[in-house]
């Protein structure tokens, strides 16, 4: 019940969909606080509600673009404003897929393909960067959503793809750097979740036959916890973690 007791927390995308339910299960875990941040306010008010519902702690709902250098910049500023200079727990969720149906990468307009590695790859590069100084203080836990289509090129997946591609590396290598730090990176293959965004990509498949989002946050929950203090650098499917996890 207690397993984030004392953690401060910032969750990117997470007005619905995986990272909502990430929030919602942080709570669940004793969060001190929880930082959601996502481009809709609406969305992220209503979120924030039912989070509280769950657990009377502090939320705070940040509306930006984090393709957007300056509201990387505000989402960190105000995070470690309100919560006393402390971020324990980061997660790099916000994605985009980009056009709908996904293109072949002939015909990927360019600034769809910026707009992609802008909001997949650089800010997470970004957040990485700016949350650093107040995690290596006092130790943390990063983790990055990434994605099968990170690991093996598929057709039609274009700057998805590759963006996930280049966090697979961005992770491995901020892993390495920060190996002899209190500052742990890992990252989640959350594997085929029913979202908004899924079924834009693939809106001819059967959504109902994919997980929901709540089915796969006990991994995030392990490695935001200090159960997980000496996992970094390490891949991990949330799927067949869930199923090795009941299998025990």
């Amino acid at each position: 019940m207690n397993r984030l007791q004392g953690k401060y927390v910032l969750i990117t995308g997470a007005s619905q969909g995986l990272g909502f339910e990430l929030a919602i299960a942080f709570a669940r875990a004793g969060a001190a606080g929880i930082a959601i941040v996502a481009r809709n306010k609406a969305l992220l008010d209503v979120a924030r509600v039912r989070i509280q519902e769950v657990a009377p702690i502090r939320v705070l709902a940040i509306a930006a673009d984090v393709s957007q250098a300056q509201d990387i910049e505000r989402v960190v500023a105000t995070t470690l404003n309100e919560f006393g200079g402390r971020i324990d727990i980061l997660v790099n969720n916000a994605s985009t897929i980009g056009p709908s149906p996904m293109p072949f990468l002939l015909d990927y307009p360019l600034e769809d393909f910026r707009n992609v590695l802008n909001t997949n790859l650089i800010a997470p590069f970004l957040l990485i960067k700016k949350v650093l100084p107040a995690m290596i203080e006092n130790g943390g836990s990063i983790i990055n959503v990434t994605s099968d289509a990170g690991i093996t090129g598929y057709p039609g997946w274009g700057a998805y793809g590759i963006s996930k591609f280049g966090l697979e590396g961005l992770s491995q290598t901020w892993a390495a750097e920060l190996e002899e730090s209190n500052v742990r990176v890992n990252w989640v293959d959350p594997g085929n979740m029913n979202t908004a965004m899924h079924r834009a990509a693939e809106p001819l498949e059967d959504p109902t036959q994919w997980a929901n989002p709540e089915d796969v946050t006990e991994i995030f929950v392990y490695l935001a916890s200090d159960e997980s203090k000496d996992v970094n650098g390490q891949r991990f499917h949330a799927q067949v973690e869930e199923e090795l996890s009941q299998a025990a």
